[in-house]
């Protein structure tokens, strides 16, 4: 029996990760079956339980790879000195999910079907923890982009950098959510916006 190449076969899976991800956006992730998953990407039961054995192990595997997305951002932050700052590497981030590179799906789409990987966390318990675990490595991520921006003597060094990486998050979370209720998010808008707030100082309290 000829030898199927690691190529071939990480092809496959994301094949039926992309479809799997396309029936999710369309009808939601409980209005889906494995069989509608299973005609979307024109693939056997075996071919398809060979990768996954059923739609929790697809919405986790969907889940890492867009903190893969996520982490791939902040690795690369990290190697530029100076880092970027915030307003850049969120609209970086955003426009990785926005430009619909999360297979290939239209933005709108790309951020309805993340928002609704959001909402399964709390049903899931495997979900959440998976979340969870991506959670806290996007927030010791920040917390060293943080560190940077301390030694490039662009933060004060009297700002948590917890603090700054769950505001952060929540951002980018806010503008996925946009983008799926109502469309029309741009990254430009973040970043412009993002540039204003880092542009105010501090104001006395009496």
């Amino acid at each position: 029996m000829a030898r199927v190449s690691q190529e071939h076969l990480d092809a496959r899976r994301r094949q039926i990760l992309a479809g799997a991800a396309r029936c999710f956006a369309r009808n939601g992730f409980h209005g889906t079956s494995m069989q509608d998953v299973l005609k979307e990407v024109g693939l056997s039961a075996g071919a398809v339980y060979r990768y996954f054995a059923g739609k929790d192990d697809l919405i986790a595997a969907i889940a890492d790879e867009a903190f893969g997305d996520i982490r791939h951002a902040f690795a690369d932050a990290a190697e530029v000195t100076p880092p970027p700052t915030p307003d850049v590497l969120l609209g970086r981030v955003l426009r990785t999910f926005l430009a619909g590179q999360l297979y290939g799906m239209e933005r709108r789409t790309c951020a309805a079907l993340i928002v609704q990987v959001w909402a399964e966390t709390l049903r899931s318990e495997r979900l959440s923890t998976a979340f969870g675990d991506g959670y806290a490595g996007m927030r010791v991520g920040w917390a060293k982009l943080v560190e940077a921006y301390r030694a490039a003597g662009i933060m004060h060094a009297d700002v948590s950098g917890d603090d700054v990486a769950r505001t952060m998050i929540a951002t980018a979370q806010g503008f996925m959510v946009q983008e799926a209720l109502f469309g029309g998010v741009e990254p430009e808008v973040l970043e412009n916006g993002l540039r204003g707030l880092m542009s105010m100082g501090p104001q006395k309290i009496s």
